[in-house]
Order: structure tokens, then C-alpha cells, then sequence
């Protein structure tokens, strides 16, 4: 394993010493042994909450309020976040900056491509002192994992990752250790055409909840960004806005945000069109319905509503369902895009009407 491959504790500045140095602990309790929680949030505090944790991340990342919009809507739907651009536009940036705005344990892993799946999970070391295995813990073990250029290490390796994003647990060598609660995986990559990647399989990236292109700055924001990021990295400067226990308090209250029978409907309806689309060789799955339907619960939560509208799938449609339609040969010789086929699918489904009287 390269030296440089993990690096638990990079979000302080310090290096880990291995796979079995687990995560960097930034504040709260073993993310292995979670506390009991408060009671649920109203939908007003989660809100709030969430409007001071987006102005701190903001400081980080100038001028892409919708990028940290739905970076805080994986978090509360307890999904997993695809950062997916060219290089240079603050993918990791973002991604530290989710982090740091949460007192909780932080590990970062820089894929590379002599990355082994155990430097992930962790190992076996054999001990000789009680002539027994012992399982050293690897960086997966916090509440949000960064996973810096996933498409760079083989598909072996980005393997590693799928029984932990699914079922939030780690098996090894027949035993089996949960994860953290509550656990996220951030992974950025480059576009695959890009020399030295890997693309993800189909079964990992319906595992991400939410993808996002963050995007180029416009010139006001890029002209800030100098302001802010010139003399100082802002990120030192960063302070947390909640601990893992409030988080936990939001999560409960978004689990429970009511979607009307109508609603589940419209999100079942738009997840069935990408599969009927002639330009499309793999539409979404049902897995892909159910993150729907959470994230439509987290984008209601933010905005201080109890309930789900229609409006609120449609915000997240195409970040939610884009990144796991295969596009056919139809599709690729009309040059016409995921995203663009999720609008189609948005647009071709009658929007419920609101119960009368």
C-alpha cells in the first residue's frame, strides 16, 4: 500500500499511520457505539439548523449555494454523495467542508491504484502475544467517510465500499462489525474518459444517493473566492455547527416527515418513465425510488415544511435519479444526456393536485 494511499487524519493536518489508524476524531462519541439520541426535531429547528450549517460551508465553497443545498440533503436523507467533475472546482473542498461543519469522526482515503480493499475496511493482524487474530479497524469506521478520486483505484477495491454504503456494516473474514450512526460516504471523481480511471459499476453508483457537478464559478464568485482563499486556507478557520447527537435529532425528524399517498405515487411514476424511455438502455431501480422519496423528506425538511410537495421531487429528480440511467445507442447518438432524459420524465408525469377541501 502506498504510503500516501489513506490518510485518516488529514482534515487536522496530520497523517495517519495506516488502515488500522480508523478515523480522526473530530468530537462526539465512537461512531462504532452510537449514543441514544434526542427526541426529534421540528421541522423549524431543522431548518435553522441547516441554514447555519449551509452559511459556514459557504465561506468554503463561494458562490455554489445548490451544490451545498443538495450536499445537505444527502446528509439528512443518511445517503451517500457522488461529487463528480473536472479537476480543480472544490470537490474536496465540499466534501471537507460537510465535514468539518459536524463535530464527528472524519476519515479521508485518497484512492489510488495499488489501494487493497482491506486498507478500506480494515485487516486480521495476527497477534502474538494472545496467538489470536485481532481485526484492525480501517478508515470506513466514522460518520462520513471522504473518498478522494474513487474512479482512480481498481473495481476491486471500489468493491470494498458496496456492503458498506447498502447495509452499513463491514464483514471480514466471517465476522461482522457495524458502522458508524450516522455513516456517509463522499466520494469525488473525475469524469471517467479521463487517463488512469476506473469507471463505477452500475451497482455502485445507484448506491450514491445524490450526485453532483459542481461546476465552474462564475466571475464574481471566482473574484471572492481570491479574497477569501488567498491569504489563508479558510478551512483551518472552520468551527462545527452541530454534533452527532442534534444530527441525529434532524435525521429522526426527516425519517418521519409525512409523503402523501399521491405524492409516493408521482415518485413511483417518474422512476417507471426513465425505465420506458427508448433512449435508454437501464433505467432506474426501485432503490432508486425509495432515495427519491428521502430526499424529497430532507429537501421539505430544509426548507421548514412538515410535509412533502411536488415541488421538492422535482428539485431533486434530477440529481437523485441522473447518474443511474445507461444511456442506449439511442441515446448517445442523439447527444441527449441523463439529466435531461430525468427533465423529460418530470415533465411528461401529471403533477398531483392538492386534496380538495
Amino acid at each position: 500500500m502506498s504510503s500516501s494511499a489513506l490518510s485518516a487524519g488529514s482534515l487536522s493536518g496530520t497523517a495517519a499511520p495506516g488502515a488500522a489508524s480508523g478515523a480522526t476524531r473530530v468530537g462526539g462519541a465512537d461512531p462504532a457505539r452510537p449514543e441514544p439520541g434526542p427526541e426529534q426535531m421540528g421541522p423549524a429547528a431543522v431548518a435553522d439548523l441547516s441554514g447555519r450549517i449551509a452559511a459556514a460551508m459557504a465561506r468554503i465553497i463561494v458562490g455554489k449555494p445548490e451544490a451545498i443545498r443538495l450536499a445537505l440533503v444527502s446528509l439528512l436523507s443518511e445517503g451517500h454523495l457522488l461529487l463528480e467533475d473536472v479537476p480543480g472546482v472544490g470537490k474536496t473542498s465540499l466534501a471537507k467542508a460537510l465535514a468539518r461543519s459536524i463535530d464527528c469522526s472524519v476519515s479521508r482515503v485518497q484512492f489510488t491504484p495499488d489501494l487493497l480493499p482491506g486498507d478500506i475496511t480494515g485487516t486480521s493482524v495476527f497477534n502474538r502475544q494472545t496467538s489470536e487474530f485481532e481485526f484492525r479497524p480501517g478508515p470506513v469506521f466514522a460518520n462520513i467517510v471522504i473518498a478522494d478520486e474513487i474512479n482512480r483505484a481498481s473495481p476491486k477495491t471500489q468493491s470494498a465500499l458496496l456492503e458498506c454504503m447498502a447495509e452499513h456494516q463491514v464483514t471480514v473474514d466471517g465476522g461482522t462489525y457495524p458502522l458508524g450512526d450516522p455513516f456517509m460516504v463522499v466520494a469525488t471523481q473525475n469524469p471517467v474518459e479521463m487517463d488512469g480511471t476506473y469507471p463505477l459499476p452500475e451497482a455502485q453508483r445507484d448506491r450514491f444517493t445524490i450526485r453532483i457537478s459542481v461546476g465552474y464559478p462564475d466571475p464574481a464568485a471566482e473574484l471572492a473566492m481570491l479574497d477569501e482563499h488567498g491569504a489563508a486556507e479558510p478551512l483551518d478557520r472552520m468551527r462545527p455547527v452541530t454534533d452527532v447527537r442534534t444530527l441525529r435529532a434532524m435525521i429522526a425528524s426527516v425519517r418521519n416527515l409525512h409523503v402523501a399517498a399521491e405524492v409516493r405515487r408521482y415518485c413511483v411514476e417518474i422512476v417507471g418513465a426513465t425505465r420506458k424511455l427508448p433512449e435508454v438502455r437501464l433505467g432506474a431501480s426501485p432503490r432508486a425510488t425509495l432515495h427519491l422519496v428521502r430526499a424529497a423528506r430532507a429537501h421539505a425538511a430544509t426548507a421548514g415544511r412538515g410535509y412533502v410537495v411536488p415541488d421538492d421531487v422535482q428539485a431533486v429528480a434530477v440529481p437523485v435519479l441522473a447518474h443511474r440511467l445507461l444511456l442506449g445507442p439511442e441515446g448517445v447518438a442523439a447527444r441527449r444526456s441523463a439529466a435531461d432524459l430525468v427533465r423529460t420524465c418530470v415533465g411528461r408525469i401529471a403533477v398531483p393536485s392538492p386534496p380538495r377541501g
